[in-house]
């Protein structure tokens, strides 16, 4: 079955027009997310991988130190709501909160956490 593709002159189904505003809507550099980071700081100390000096922040999950490139900033509530239809000024609503919805997360401990909500969307 062929999808039907309204969007873009022809050219993008439904869900190639979500995954662009949800792509545009990303990329959008919220300060609040920098303060997030910011306040996850711990100490300067040698990076094991660079061998330089740098900052460390604090995992939020597991509580280890890890140096800029080693963390995410999390939205502590999914952006995309997991079980119920939602709208864009939901999406929106979550994806552009105050601190107080972000935590950050170290690379490992922010893929266990994206894996489980994802495993969570699959079953609704």
């Amino acid at each position: 079955m062929k999808v039907p593709k309204p969007f873009n002159g022809g050219e993008w189904s439904a869900a190639r027009k979500t995954s662009f505003i949800k792509s545009a809507l990303r990329s959008a550099r919220w300060p609040v997310k920098f303060k997030a980071l910011k306040a996850a700081e711990t100490t300067r100390k040698t990076n094991t991988a660079t061998g330089r000096l740098a900052m460390h922040y604090k995992c939020a999950h597991c509580l280890e130190d890890f140096p800029a490139k080693g963390v995410q900033v999390d939205h502590i509530l999914p952006v995309v709501p997991l079980f119920t239809p939602y709208t864009w000024d939901e999406v929106i609503k979550r994806m552009f909160c105050e601190i107080e919805g972000f935590q950050v997360l170290c690379r490992p401990c922010h893929k266990i956490k994206t894996n489980a909500e994802n495993a969570k969307r699959k079953k609704s």
